[in-house]
């Protein structure tokens, strides 16, 4: 038997001085071959801590043997026995905080590339003449509506299609995918490939219904009487601020409207789409998460000469995934860490100019289990910008709590759900996803919509509560 390369396979990637002058993809996913090569790596373990590790439980050992056989029609259908949306989940997923983590071959070298045989599977798939679609069961009569068309809707829509329900996904945006279309950039997931997971789900059965605003043209109350059940899917759209002096000049934008207008409404395609949007020279993102990231790197490929991410920890607390730090920067992002922005100053025509900040040192940990950043007394300087992106967190989205009676709501303005089945406090109505949790992972929503799919059907068949 070979010995067992230490290393993955690594991932060709467009050079850092090519991609921050375009939108497209920079990771450019596996070869057949070096998909094989990199599933061989896995030692097939009787005990799978990946899949425990895989918050939708995919059979990793399942479609990773069978890509190391070379059977790529029964690996993605392996694959589709747990997950619709295998393209998404292997390109913004953090396996290594996941699966990747807990992968035994890591402990002798890099884990398994499980998020990248994931991605190729699926891509795979997408560049065949006929995409096979699973068994879908005998109509059952019953009517889901599935608020909301991002990764937690999608799965919901998807998981309870084939068990024969009908089920319609309402859409607000004009687009479905949610986060996927409106808050990850094309570098990162290429709109292309979140409409062609969308019509997978579309070619199941599953109704959609775009530009539907549930709390404005109907209530979750008026769907409950046309409607078995409701699944609740709306996400954390109300972005935060930091209510600093100076906060509401020219130039000033919360990263959901900053990556909206570039992404969902393609101001990144001038001048084919004359979309708004401050193509500023010296940008600044505040943040240190996975939507500060994609902000930032926005921010260059819209022609910033200077863009910086301000962090009042450091490197080492930083959310964001390893990887999205290290392309952002390979680009030239310039990283200001231990600084906090306390005020913003303006021009003579209200747009910012300059960011005034506090440097900050590490004390003791807080109840993230991060050092709690304190601040330098006396240590107030200024850094010039014309673009400023707030990349704090969001809250959820809070038009269906506050037009849905009966239903408890969290004091973050979240909807409160049992975790182990999806049920609110109202009957008929299951929620999961950002809605129920504020901002999270994509993977965590799709497995909150998995665990609400269950006990939905669950629901449908016996009329408990």
């Amino acid at each position: 038997m070979a010995k067992m390369n230490p290393k993955q396979v690594p991932m060709r990637e467009q050079l850092p001085k090519d991609r921050i002058k375009n939108f497209k993809e920079v990771p450019c996913g596996y070869s057949d071959e070096e998909a094989v090569i990199e599933a061989k790596r896995c030692l097939q373990c009787k005990n799978q801590p990946c899949v425990l590790g895989c918050p939708v439980e995919i059979d990793i050992p399942g479609f990773v043997k069978l890509i190391a056989e070379g059977d790529f029609p029964r690996a993605i259908k392996k694959m589709k026995e747990t997950n619709s949306l295998p393209a998404i989940c292997g390109r913004v997923c953090p396996q290594e905080d996941q699966c990747q983590k807990v992968c035994v071959v890591g402990k002798m070298g890099d884990p398994v590339a499980i998020g990248r045989l994931e991605r190729f599977i699926a891509d795979w798939e997408a560049k065949q003449a006929n995409i096979e679609l699973p068994e879908i069961k005998a109509p059952t009569g019953k009517k889901v509506a599935c608020v909301g068309g991002g990764p937690a809707g999608l799965t919901v829509a998807g998981e309870l299609v084939k068990l024969g329900h009908s089920v319609t996904i309402f859409e607000a945006l004009h687009e479905l995918g949610g986060v996927l279309v409106y808050g990850i950039p094309e570098f990162r997931l290429p709109n292309s490939i979140v409409e062609r997971e969308v019509e997978y789900i579309h070619s199941l059965g599953v109704e959609i219904k775009k530009s539907f605003i549930v709390g404005k043209l109907k209530t979750i109350d008026e769907f409950l009487e046309e409607f078995d059940a409701v699944f609740v899917g709306t996400g954390a759209g109300l972005p935060w601020f930091m209510d600093l002096p100076g906060e509401n000049y020219n130039g000033i934008y919360s990263a959901n409207e900053y990556l909206t207008r570039s992404n969902l409404m393609k101001a990144y395609l001038f001048p084919e789409y004359d979309t708004p949007i401050e193509r500023g020279k010296q940008v600044a993102v505040i943040g240190g998460g996975n939507v500060a990231m994609d902000s930032v790197r926005t921010a260059l490929r819209l022609g910033a000469a200077k863009a910086m991410i301000i962090y009042r920890r450091s490197k080492k607390e930083m959310p964001a995934r390893f990887e999205e730090i290290h392309h952002a920067e390979e680009e030239g992002v310039i990283f200001e860490f231990l600084t906090l922005p306390i005020a913003y100053h303006a021009d003579d025509q209200g747009g910012v100019k300059e960011m005034e900040c506090l440097k900050m040192e590490l004390g003791e940990p807080d109840a993230s289990g991060r050092r709690r950043p304190v601040p330098v007394e006396g240590s107030n300087f200024r850094i010039p910008v014309d673009v400023v992106v707030v990349a704090i967190g969001n809250s959820p989205n809070p038009l269906v709590p506050a037009t849905t009676s009966g239903l408890e709501i969290g004091k973050k303005g979240n909807i409160v759900v049992d975790a182990t089945t999806g049920k609110t406090s109202k009957k008929g109505v299951f929620a999961g996803g950002d809605i129920a949790t504020g901002a999270a992972t994509v993977i965590s929503a799709m497995g909150a919509g998995k665990i609400a799919a269950k006990n939905i059907d669950d629901y449908l068949k016996t009329e408990q509560w």
